[in-house]
């Protein structure tokens, strides 16, 4: 792991939340200058900590409000590629592989039920898929990614 000093762990959280302030807006919050920014936000690219930065869409804005999580059960393990086929859908945000009763979860917004209902239908016809289960969100209360922890490790 690579190692992080409060500053670094300050910027990642703050382009967590927001990756539009420039490196000068960002500097002025870190002390730092914009370029010293820069190199930060370089060097925590190169290193894998920052995979890449994107606009948080609000579902229901575009046209997608119905939020669902669906636990995909198969018959063996060779289908995950299948599966994963699925992320060419738009609807599909998230697949996971995990344990438990499911093999596989899959994070999906959609126009309506009949939206989902049609979705299902089309997981189902990939061969192996024995049986599904869908979870609707009602509310939303916080959907963000990983956030560095703000402490240091004590033992570095």
């Amino acid at each position: 792991m690579p190692d992080l000093d409060d500053r670094d762990r300050k910027l990642l959280t703050l382009l967590a939340d927001d990756a539009t302030p420039s490196y000068a807006e960002l500097g002025k919050m870190l002390s730092l200058s914009a370029p010293a920014v820069h190199e930060r936000v370089k060097r925590l690219k190169r290193d894998g900590l920052i995979k890449g930065i994107a606009a948080k869409l609000d579902g229901a804005r575009i046209g997608r409000p119905l939020l669902a999580f669906i636990h995909v059960d198969t018959n063996n393990w060779s289908i995950t590629q299948q599966v994963l086929g699925l992320a060419e859908l738009t609807e599909v945000e998230e697949i996971h592989t995990i344990t438990g009763k499911s093999a596989m979860l899959l994070k999906v917004r959609v126009r309506d039920t009949q939206a989902l209902e049609l979705l299902l239908a089309r997981i189902h016809k990939i061969d192996g898929i024995t049986n599904t289960t869908s979870d609707i969100a009602l509310t939303s209360y916080l959907e963000r990614g990983p956030l560095p922890d703000t402490t240091p490790d004590p033992s570095a």
